[in-house]
């Protein structure tokens, strides 16, 4: 089962199609072309898939979500944090999930 850690967005490219965000320290790249309606800012948190920004969460959630993560991630040492961080958007389920989706 993979599991979307909030991330919020820290830099967003000039032509809009990718943004940075942090996901509990760690910074990483992501694609905003799957938001149609929603425009993403500087400071929002959200919900990634596969490497791409899929939804807005609102800030309140996000925050007791990453609460929640850093319970758990502190049972980790640095790199296992680290790593579980950068698998999520490695997940095989997820991607298999996605290309059903774009089939659909």
């Amino acid at each position: 089962m993979c599991l979307s850690i909030p991330s919020k967005v820290v830099k967003i490219s000039e032509d809009k199609t990718m943004c940075t965000v942090d996901t509990m320290g760690v910074q990483r790249d992501a694609n905003l072309m799957m938001m149609e309606d929603d425009e993403v800012k500087v400071g929002d948190y959200v919900l990634l898939h596969i490497g791409f920004v899929m939804n807005k969460i609102d800030e309140e959630e996000a925050l007791a979500s990453i609460e929640t993560y850093r319970e758990i991630l502190e049972k980790l040492d640095e790199e296992e944090r680290k790593q579980a961080i950068l698998e999520d958007d490695a997940c095989d389920a997820r991607g298999e999930q996605f290309a059903q989706e774009i089939k659909s």
